[in-house]
C-alpha cells in the first residue's frame, strides 16, 4: 500500500489532506511542522511527501532538499499559497515533483496524488527490471544447461514428487551431489506451479562473501556501505510473486541464517542500511550437496531454520546410482549438442558405451554432458569411438579390467588376495574407523571384524 507523508502546520488543512489520502485507500502519516515531518520521514520513507512551502523553523524548501538528499527517488509535492507560485516554481527547479496552490478542491488533490503515485510505481518497475536485467547478465554463464532425463525407478520417484509439490506453495528442499540437476528440478517445480508467470530468481549462496550475500538477498540503500552509490533491489524483492532458488544453502553464515529465518516466518525484511519494511510473496526452494542435519548437530546450522526449509525434501540420485539412465542421457546429449559441435554423430561404438557405463561419474550428469561434448568434437565418423573419449574415462575403464592370473594359484586364492587388498584400501581410506570401513565395503561391522582377523590386519 502506498504511504504518503503530509507536512502541514495548519491543523484544518492537514486533517483535510489526511482524510482525502485515507479515503483513497492509502496510508497517511501527518506531521504538524517541518522538523516533525523529517523525523517521520527518517522512521519510514514514504512514496510521496506533501509539504507546505511556508512553515516556521523548517520550511518546505528545506524539507525538499533534505528529503531528496536522503532519497532522490521520493516524490515531493509542494502546497503553496496563490501569491507564492514563483516560490513553488523554484521548488520544482530544485527537484519537487509538482505543486498545488491553496485553496484547492479535493478532486484536484486526488488527481495530483494519483498522478504522482503512478509515476512512482513506474519508477519502481523500471528499477526492478533494471536490477533483474543486471542479475540475469551476471548469471548468464552460470545456469545449468541440461534437461531432466531418466527412466530409472529413482528418477520416476523424483518426477512424482515434482508433480505433487509443484501446484502448492510449500517450501522445497532439494538434496543432491553437484551436477545432479538440482536447479533444473527447482525450475521444473516453478514452471508447473501457479507462479509460472512470475520470476524465477537464483542465488548461489556459496559464491559470495557474507556481506555481499546479504546485499544480494535483501538489497541495499544508497550509502549503506562503501561503493553503494545507488539503491539496489535484492533477490527476494525481485522474486516477489514468483520463486527464489537458494542454491548451496548449507554455506550461509549464522547471521544470514537468522535473516532468512525471519523472511520465512514473516515474509518481510529491510534492505541493508534501510528502515522500510518490505513485504514479499515468494516461494522458497533451497538446495545443497551437504548433510545439513549433520551441520545442525554440530551447531553450524540453525535447527529452527532447518525445519522451516525441510518441509518437502526431494533427493536427487547420483548418476552412478542410476546407471540404466546413461544410455538415455547419452542419446539426449548427442541430439542437444550436435548443432553446437557441428557433428554428424548418431551413436556410440560398443566399447565407448561400455566405458561410459563402467565409469563412476563423480561429476554426475553435468560431467557426462561435458564428456559427450568432448567426444563429439573429436569424433570423425558417425559413431563415437573409445579413443574419442577423454583420457580420464578411458583410463578408468582400463583400471577396472582385471588381468588373467598367472602361475599356479587357484581362483579361491586369487579372490581372497583381492578381497584382502580391497579391505586394506577401505581401512586406509576410513583411517582405521571400523564402522566407516564396513560402510565403504557394503558389509556388516561384524563381518568386517571377522575378515580383519582372518587376514591378520592390525586392529589397534
Amino acid at each position: 500500500m502506498p504511504h504518503i507523508l503530509i507536512i502541514e502546520d495548519n491543523d484544518t488543512l492537514r486533517e483535510g489532506i489526511t482524510q482525502v489520502v485515507e479515503r483513497m485507500g492509502f496510508e497517511a502519516t501527518a506531521a504538524a511542522n517541518g522538523r516533525l515531518g523529517l523525523e517521520a520521514f527518517d522512521q519510514r520513507k514514504p512514496d510521496l511527501v506533501i509539504t507546505d512551502l511556508k512553515m516556521d523553523e523548517v520550511g518546505g524548501m528545506e524539507v525538499l532538499e533534505t528529503v531528496l538528499s536522503k532519497d532522490s527517488e521520493t516524490l515531493v509535492m509542494i502546497v503553496t499559497a496563490f501569491g507564492s507560485i514563483e516560490k513553488a516554481v523554484e521548488a520544482m527547479k530544485h527537484g519537487a515533483f509538482d505543486f498545488i496552490p491553496k485553496p484547492f478542491p479535493p478532486d484536484l488533490l486526488r488527481t495530483k496524488i494519483k498522478k504522482a503515485l503512478e509515476v512512482q510505481a513506474s519508477r519502481k518497475e523500471t528499477e526492478r527490471l533494471s536490477s533483474e536485467n543486471e542479475m540475469l547478465r551476471r548469471d548468464a554463464g552460470h545456469l545449468d544447461d541440461f534437461d531432466i532425463v531418466g527412466d530409472s525407478e529413482a528418477m520416476r520417484e523424483v518426477f512424482k514428487m515434482v508433480e505433487k509439490v509443484a501446484p502448492t506453495d510449500s517450501t522445497v528442499y532439494i538434496y543432491g551431489e553437484s551436477g545432479t540437476g538440482k536447479e533444473l528440478v527447482a525450475r521444473a517445480i516453478h514452471e508447473a506451479s501457479t507462479r509460472k508467470d512470475g520470476p524465477f530468481i537464483r542465488v548461489n549462496c556459496s559464491a559470495l562473501a557474507e556481506t555481499l550475500l546479504e546485499s544480494e538477498l535483501f538489497g541495499h540503500e544508497k550509502g549503506a556501505f562503501t561503493g553503494a552509490h545507488k539503491r539496489r533491489l535484492g533477490r527476494f524483492e525481485l522474486a516477489d510473486g514468483g520463486t527464489i532458488f537458494l542454491d548451496e544453502i548449507g554455506d550461509i553464515s549464522p547471521s544470514i541464517q537468522l535473516k532468512l529465518l525471519r523472511v520465512l516466518q514473516e515474509r518481510s525484511f529491510e534492505r541493508v542500511g534501510g528502515e522500510e519494511t518490505i513485504e514479499v510473496d515468494v516461494r522458497v526452494i533451497t538446495a545443497t550437496n551437504k548433510d545439513i542435519k549433520e551441520q545442525v548437530e554440530e551447531g553450524n546450522f540453525r535447527e529452527d531454520l532447518f525445519y522451516r526449509l525441510h518441509i518437502i525434501p526431494i533427493t536427487l540420485p547420483a548418476l552412478r546410482e542410476r546407471p540404466s539412465d546413461i544410455d538415455l542421457l547419452v542419446g539426449h546429449f548427442i541430439d542437444k549438442l550436435a548443432s553446437r559441435t557441428r557433428s554428424q554423430v548418431d551413436g556410440l561404438a560398443p566399447d565407448a558405451m561400455g566405458a561410459l557405463r563402467s565409469y563412476k561419474w563423480p561429476g554426475n550428469v553435468r560431467e557426462l554432458e561435458n564428456v559427450i561434448e568432448h567426444a563429439l568434437v573429436f569424433a570423425e565418423g558417425d559413431k563415437i569411438r573409445l579413443a574419442d573419449l577423454p583420457p580420464a574415462i578411458i583410463g578408468r575403464k582400463n583400471q577396472n579390467m582385471l588381468e588373467i592370473p598367472q602361475g599356479e594359484r587357484s581362483l579361491p586364492e586369487i579372490l581372497e588376495d583381492l578381497e584382502k587388498q580391497l579391505i586394506l584400501r577401505a581401512y586406509d581410506k576410513a583411517e582405521g574407523v571400523k564402522t566407516e570401513t564396513a560402510r565403504l565395503l557394503g558389509i556388516k561391522t561384524s563381518a568386517l571384524y571377522y575378515k580383519l582377523e582372518k587376514y591378520g590386519i592390525d586392529q589397534d
